[in-house]
C-alpha cells in the first residue's frame, strides 16, 4: 500500500457525509471540515494479524459457529482479490466480514429484529488474502431486513467487508450487494453514492464457474483500496 503515484481522489465519486434520505447521516455527518492527522506511532507498531491468529475454519461461516447442525439458508461462496490501483495484488492482507442471517437478523444485543436467531450461525468470518491478492468465504445469503430509517425502509441483502493495512489503525469498511437485488433501487445508503459505477462495484455478480454443484452458488467481489476503479468504502466519505 505505497503512497508513491497515487492517482489523484475523484471526489465525484463517493457519497456525502450528508445524505438526508439517509436519515440517521443527519446526525452523525460532521458539521466542520474535516482535518487530516498524521498516524501516530502506536498505529502504526501496533500488532497485526499474521498466520498465527487465524484458523482455516474462520472463513467457513456454515461451520465456525455451529452447534446442532449446519446454518439455515441459501449456502453461497463469496470471494475475490484486493488489488491495488495498478490492479497489483495485495497480499496477506486480513479481510473481515459481517452479516445477518437468512433470516434477515444479526447477532447482535442491539438488533431487535423479531426474525429468529439461528443457532447455528454466527454471522462473522475472517481470513488472509493470498499471494494472488485472493480471498473466500463460505457462508449464508443474508436476509432482507427492516430499519427504522422511514415507515417502511428495508436493507437489501448484503455483507459487511473490513479490510486491514499494513498497521493496526489502517482499517477500511465497505458493503457488498448481490446482483439483481430490487431493493438497491429504494436503499438510500446505496443510492447516496452519486457515481452509477461506484454503485455497480459494490455489486457482487452471480459467478456460475466459482459454483459448487448441488452445494453453493458463487458471487466474485474484488475489492480496489485506490484510484479509478476504487471500491467506495463507508469510512472514507472524502475519496479513496
Amino acid at each position: 500500500m505505497s503512497n508513491r503515484a497515487l492517482s489523484p481522489r475523484n471526489w465525484q465519486v463517493h457519497p456525502p457525509a450528508l445524505a438526508p434520505a439517509y436519515k440517521t447521516s443527519r446526525l452523525r455527518a460532521p458539521a466542520q471540515a474535516l482535518i487530516a492527522m498524521d498516524p501516530t506511532t502506536s498505529e502504526l507498531s501496533g500488532p497485526t494479524f499474521g498466520p498465527a491468529q487465524i484458523a482455516a475454519s474462520d472463513s467457513d461461516l456454515l461451520q465456525n459457529h455451529k452447534t446442532t447442525g449446519l446454518p439455515i439458508g441459501e449456502r453461497i461462496i463469496v470471494h475475490g482479490r484486493v488489488l491495488d490501483e495498478q490492479a497489483r495484488p495485495v497480499p496477506h492482507t486480513l479481510v473481515e466480514i459481517w452479516q445477518a442471517n437468512a433470516s434477515g437478523r444479526y447477532r447482535h444485543v442491539n438488533d431487535s429484529y423479531f426474525a429468529p436467531l439461528d443457532p447455528n450461525f454466527g454471522g462473522c468470518g475472517r481470513t488472509l488474502t493470498d499471494q494472488d491478492g485472493a480471498f473466500r468465504f463460505h457462508t449464508i445469503k443474508p436476509g432482507a431486513y427492516p430499519w427504522p430509517n422511514g415507515p417502511n425502509s428495508w436493507r437489501p441483502a448484503h455483507i459487511h467487508f473490513s479490510v486491514f493495512g499494513t498497521a493496526f489503525a489502517q482499517r477500511l469498511i465497505t458493503q457488498m450487494y448481490f446482483e439483481g437485488d430490487p431493493l438497491l433501487d429504494l436503499c438510500p445508503i446505496y443510492q447516496a453514492i452519486p457515481d452509477p459505477h461506484a454503485k455497480a462495484r459494490l455489486v457482487a455478480p452471480l459467478d456460475m464457474e466459482t459454483s459448487e454443484p448441488f452445494d453453493s452458488i458463487a458471487y466474485r467481489f474484488d475489492i480496489v483500496l485506490r484510484g479509478a476503479c476504487s471500491t467506495p468504502f463507508e469510512n472514507r466519505p472524502e475519496g479513496n
